[in-house]
C-alpha cells in the first residue's frame, strides 16, 4: 500500500515554492478558495501564483490522500494492472498525477488537462525537478473540448472535478471520459451526499455502457444504500506545520472524507465485500456493515469464534473483505434494492 503522505520529492518542491510566502495571507486566501470549492464554484477564484500556492497548501495533502486511498483499493483488486499512459482530467496542481506515479511504476506517459493557468503554472513548477515527471504534457483549456482531441489512455483519473460542471454537461463528459479510456477510469469526489450522488450517476451511466466496477463495489448492480445513508470513506493524513498554519488547525492530523469509483472494460472475477463503516467492537461480538454481492449485510462475529473475531478486529472502514473472512459468523442481510 502506498502511503497517504505526500512523497518526499513533492514536499521538497512545495517547500521551495513556499519560501517567503506569508502564512496569514495564504490562510485567508485558502479559506475563500475552500469555501468556493465546497459550494461547487470550481477554481475560478484561483487567479495568481499566491492563490495557487494557498490552494496547494490547504487542499493538496488531503486530495492526494483520498486519491492514494482509492488507488490502493484499485491495486488490491487488480494487482497486475500496469498502465503505461495516464490522463489526469481537471488536474489542478497535478495532485492525482503524483499519486498515480507513486501507485504505478509502469506509467511512462502523463497528460494533464485543466482550464486554470495559475494551477498549471504551479504544477509545472512542482514537476520541473522531478526525475520521473519532468516531461509531463499539461494542456490548458476546458476538459471536455480537450478530451475530444486527446489520445486515449490506459488509465484516466478525474479527481474532485466533475462537481464543477452541470448535470447535462457532466453526462456528456462522462461519455467522453469513457470513450478515451482504454482500460480503467477512476473518479474521486468529496465524501458528501452530493459527491456520492455524482459518483452513483456516473457509475450507472457507464455500467449501462458496458463498464465493470473494480472498487469499491463488489458488484455491478444498483447501489443498495438508501437515503439518508451514502457510500463514502475516510483517509487520515498527517498535517505539516505549514498545513496547520494555513488551515488554522491545532490537531496534527486531518480526516479526508471521499467517495470514489474505479471502472474497467474487462469483467472481473469474484470481488470482495467492502466495509462501509467503522466496525463496532463489543464485549460479546463485533458488528460490521458490509456491501456484498447480495446487497447490504451486517455481520455479527461472536467472541466465541476466536479466529474470525481476531480477524474482524483488524477490519477498517473501506477495507476489502473476502466472504470467507467472516468464517461461520452470523449475518443479517439488509435488502435495500
Amino acid at each position: 500500500m502506498v502511503s497517504p503522505d505526500l512523497p518526499a520529492e513533492l514536499k521538497a518542491a512545495l517547500n521551495a515554492k513556499l519560501e517567503g510566502l506569508s502564512r496569514s495571507d495564504a490562510a485567508s486566501r485558502a479559506a475563500v478558495i475552500s469555501k468556493v470549492y465546497r459550494e461547487g464554484g470550481g477554481s475560478g477564484t484561483i487567479k495568481s501564483e499566491t492563490d495557487a500556492l494557498a490552494y496547494a497548501l490547504a487542499r493538496m495533502p488531503a486530495t492526494y490522500a483520498a486519491v492514494i486511498a482509492s488507488l490502493n483499493a484499485l491495486v488490491e483488486i487488480r494487482p497486475n494492472f500496469a498502465p503505461n499512459s495516464l490522463l489526469d482530467i481537471g488536474a489542478g496542481p497535478g495532485t492525482a498525477t503524483w499519486a498515480a506515479a507513486e501507485a504505478f511504476p509502469s506509467l511512462q506517459h502523463f497528460t494533464l488537462l485543466d482550464a486554470n493557468d495559475a494551477l498549471q503554472t504551479l504544477a509545472q513548477a512542482l514537476f520541473r525537478d522531478s526525475t520521473r515527471l519532468g516531461g509531463v504534457v499539461y494542456q490548458l483549456g476546458q476538459a471536455r473540448a480537450l478530451l475530444a482531441e486527446t489520445e486515449a489512455a490506459d488509465f484516466i483519473v478525474a479527481s474532485y472535478m466533475i462537481g464543477e460542471i452541470g448535470d447535462a454537461d457532466r453526462a456528456a463528459l462522462t461519455e467522453t471520459l469513457w470513450a478515451r479510456t482504454t482500460d480503467t477510469l477512476l473518479v474521486v469526489e468529496p465524501g458528501t451526499p452530493a459527491g456520492y450522488a455524482r459518483i452513483i450517476a456516473l457509475r450507472a451511466q457507464l455500467i449501462a455502457a458496458g463498464a465493470h466496477v473494480v472498487a469499491p463495489c463488489p458488484h455491478d448492480g444498483a447501489c443498495p444504500l438508501a437515503a439518508p445513508d451514502w457510500c463514502h470513506f475516510s483517509q487520515r493524513l498527517q498535517r505539516s506545520r505549514a498545513h496547520k498554519q494555513v488551515k488554522g488547525a491545532e490537531v496534527p492530523f486531518e480526516d479526508e472524507r471521499f467517495a470514489y469509483v474505479a471502472l474497467t472494460r474487462a469483467p472481473l472475477p469474484q470481488r470482495p465485500s467492502r466495509v462501509l463503516a467503522q466496525t463496532l467492537v463489543g464485549k460479546a461480538e463485533i458488528s460490521a456493515k458490509l456491501c456484498t454481492r447480495e446487497g447490504l449485510a451486517v455481520k455479527k462475529i461472536p467472541r466465541r469464534a476466536k479466529a474470525d473475531y481476531a480477524l474482524a478486529r483488524r477490519w477498517r472502514w473501506g477495507d476489502a473483505v473476502q466472504a470467507s473472512d467472516a468464517g461461520h459468523s452470523e449475518s443479517k442481510e439488509i435488502n435495500s434494492h
